[in-house]
Order: C-alpha cells, then sequence, then structure tokens
C-alpha cells in the first residue's frame, strides 16, 4: 500500500479570524465610494486568489465590477481565463483599477461605465460586449444602491423607484437583452442577499429587491433550461464593500458584520469561488439554485 504524501502542508484557516474582526475603526466622513478611503482595505484577491484555467477562454459582463464583490469576481474570472467587461456607474478610477488587475492576468479588459437605471444604457452594455469580445458567456448582476431610511414615510417614491431600477429592472434589461447572444452552456449570475430572508427594516427597498431577484432567478432558470443556459443566484451576508462603508451610519459600521455567525463581515475576495463555481462547467447541472454565503446566517 502506497504511503500517504507526507511532504504536504495542510492549509486550514480559521474562518472567524482570517480576515479583520469588529470593532473597525470610524471612518472618515464623507465617504467617497472609494476603494482606497475604507479602512482596512477591502481584499478582493489581488495577492491572494489563484487560477485553475476553469474559465479558459469564456467572456463575462459584469455589473457593479469596479470595487468590492464586482472586482473580485473580475479578478478571478481573469485568472481562470476569461475576458471581462467591466461595468461601473462614476467611479473611473477604481474601474481602472480593476481593468489593470485583469489585464495583469493576461486576460482583455473593457471598462464601460453609465447609468443602469437607463434601459438603452443596459443595452449598450450587451452590445459593446458582442462587438468587443465577440460575446457573452457569463452575465453577472452585481451592482445594486441601497439607502437606509428608519420609517416609510421618509423613503420618496423618485428613491423606490430608482432602487427598484438599479437593482431589479436593470437584471431584467440585461438578462433579456444578453440571451439574444448567449449559447448553450452560457450562464446567469444575479446576486441577492441575505436580507432576501432576513430584511432590516431600515433598508426595506434594498431587501425588497433581493427577494424579487431570487424568485425572477428561479423563473428564468425554467423558461431558459429548454436553451441550455443557466441561472443561478448567489446571495452574500455582510461584506466589507465601499457600498456599505457610503450607506452605513460610522458609529454601526465599527461592527459591522459582528453579528453574523463567524462574527465578522466577509471580504470580497470569499465571494469569488461560488462565482467562478457556478460559471464553470463544474456547474453543468446547477440551475435555479441560491448559493448563500453568509457566514452562518440562513436562506430558506
Amino acid at each position: 500500500m502506497p504511503k500517504p504524501d507526507t511532504t504536504t502542508t495542510r492549509q486550514l484557516d480559521d474562518p472567524r479570524t482570517a480576515y479583520a474582526r469588529p470593532p473597525f475603526p470610524r471612518q472618515r466622513e464623507p465617504q467617497s465610494g472609494d476603494v482606497e478611503d475604507i479602512d482596512p482595505r477591502p481584499d478582493h484577491g489581488e495577492d491572494t486568489y489563484v487560477g485553475a484555467n476553469r474559465l479558459a477562454g469564456l467572456r463575462a459582463l459584469i455589473t457593479g465590477s469596479d470595487s468590492g464583490i464586482g472586482r473580485a469576481v473580475a479578478i478571478a474570472f481573469a485568472r481562470e481565463g476569461a475576458d471581462v467587461l467591466v461595468t461601473y456607474r462614476s467611479e473611473e478610477d477604481d474601474a481602472a483599477e480593476t481593468v489593470r488587475l485583469v489585464e495583469a492576468a493576461g486576460r482583455r479588459a473593457i471598462a464601460v461605465g453609465g447609468d443602469l437605471g437607463e434601459e438603452s444604457h443596459c443595452r449598450r452594455l450587451v452590445e459593446r460586449a458582442r462587438d468587443e469580445l465577440g460575446g457573452i458567456d457569463i452575465l453577472v448582476n452585481n451592482a445594486a444602491t441601497q439607502r437606509k431610511r428608519l420609517q416609510i414615510e421618509e423613503i420618496t417614491t423618485e428613491e423606490w423607484e430608482r432602487i427598484l431600477r438599479t437593482n431589479l429592472t436593470a437584471t431584467f434589461w440585461l438578462c433579456r437583452e444578453a440571451v439574444t447572444v448567449m449559447e448553450p452552456g452560457a450562464s446567469i449570475i444575479n446576486v441577492s442577499s441575505i436580507q432576501a430572508a432576513q430584511p432590516s427594516p431600515s433598508l426595506l427597498a434594498y431587501a425588497t429587491t433581493k427577494g424579487a431577484l431570487i424568485t425572477f432567478s428561479k423563473g428564468l432558470s425554467r423558461m431558459l433550461a429548454e436553451r441550455g443556459i443557466r441561472v443561478n443566484v448567489v446571495a452574500p451576508g455582510p461584506v466589507w464593500t465601499p457600498l456599505v462603508a457610503t450607506t452605513t451610519d460610522p458609529e454601526e459600521l465599527t461592527q459591522f458584520g459582528a453579528g453574523s455567525g463567524l462574527g465578522r463581515p466577509a471580504q470580497p475576495a470569499e465571494l469569488a469561488g461560488a462565482f467562478v463555481f457556478l460559471a464553470s462547467p463544474a456547474a453543468s447541472y446547477v440551475t435555479g439554485a441560491v448559493l448563500p454565503v453568509t457566514g452562518g446566517d440562513f436562506i430558506s
């Protein structure tokens, strides 16, 4: 009988202490939304993610990929062999850094700014991916916005509709346009949240969109199954991102993620593997699924 290999070093990280835990430093005010303005700086996998050619030759459109979860996914996809269309709203410098990281992995990157709340912009994104990357094999609908309001009377109709258009309607527009250029084997990954199952009253509009995205994705997965296009959902818990920093009370932010099962928020890099799996051939029989990355909280 062969002897076990005893030269390999065991690699186990305690998930409770793998990254910084609360309390965090009080953040500077006002927050700019830039990656460099957050302490500690989010880890997108710049120095840690190692690819294995699992997405070789594929083409991805990732919304909100200038920072946070979107940047982590862009880095991982590139290191797995995919070209990436990076979308952002106004954070041009952050988007340029994502492009640099994708290109450093030897893949092609295109950055396109604009407002996902405009149907014509969503259409242009698909057209750019089709014309400049040659098509779309993976669509990741990650971009979102949120505003904390303590009472329903504080939510204006304009704000409500803005959040729904950015988080939910834009996903519909992009899916509708993208499937026209997708081939069998392509996949769509929509980003929901623990808020879909455990809505915070102060995030009423945001939580509503995240719950709706799960229903939308499940229905769309059955609709597109006959075309060989898979649709799945990643549902994060608390993640240390610029969106959180700019929309959370500074005092509350010092304890962000403390209530999760692991006692801390995720770093964006910790979500990348879930997206890679769902986009890869390894998940060829996975569609209509909700993959929670929540640090111990449950999504029913």
